[in-house]
């Protein structure tokens, strides 16, 4: 699929990190095809989350993600959702590569300062959940 989606999440959006993460994603290839900045609401960060209900983490993330202003982007790239995890690392920054997203600005497991859709399943999910028109405004789109 070459396309995907990524949210700065709260905290780096509260630490003014937004352009810097841009500048990576493009350096990176990526084309930024659609961004809107929006604060989730409780229940919007449960809708989005409800693939981790039931999990441990699944509370604490939904109420972080309603804590503050977020930035999700549909991004475009060939090999787009492989790409763009490869480019944020792994969710803990302690476990990230050097160089990447989360080991550069990443705070915790949590405040991991950016999210990536994991599957082009997920991605084309998470894409039409913040960008209901994404696909039908892109028709060649296909993935």
């Amino acid at each position: 699929m070459r396309y995907t989606l990524l949210i700065i999440k709260p905290d780096a959006v509260e630490r003014n990190l937004i352009g810097e993460i841009i500048r990576r994603v493009e350096a990176d290839q990526f084309m930024v095809k659609d961004i809107k900045r929006l604060a989730l609401s409780k229940e919007r960060a449960q809708e989005f989350y409800a693939v981790h209900v039931g999990k441990h983490f699944y509370d604490d993330l939904v109420e972080y993600m309603s804590s503050g202003p977020i930035v999700p982007m549909a991004l475009e790239r060939y090999n787009a959702v492989s790409a763009l995890r490869n480019l944020v690392g792994a969710t803990k920054p302690s476990d990230a590569r050097p160089g990447t997203v989360r080991k550069d600005l990443g705070v915790d497991h949590t405040r991991n300062s950016v999210h990536a859709a994991d599957s082009d399943e997920n991605a084309k999910r998470e894409i039409e959940f913040f960008f209901p028109d994404f696909f039908s405004d892109n028709p060649a789109s296909g993935g």
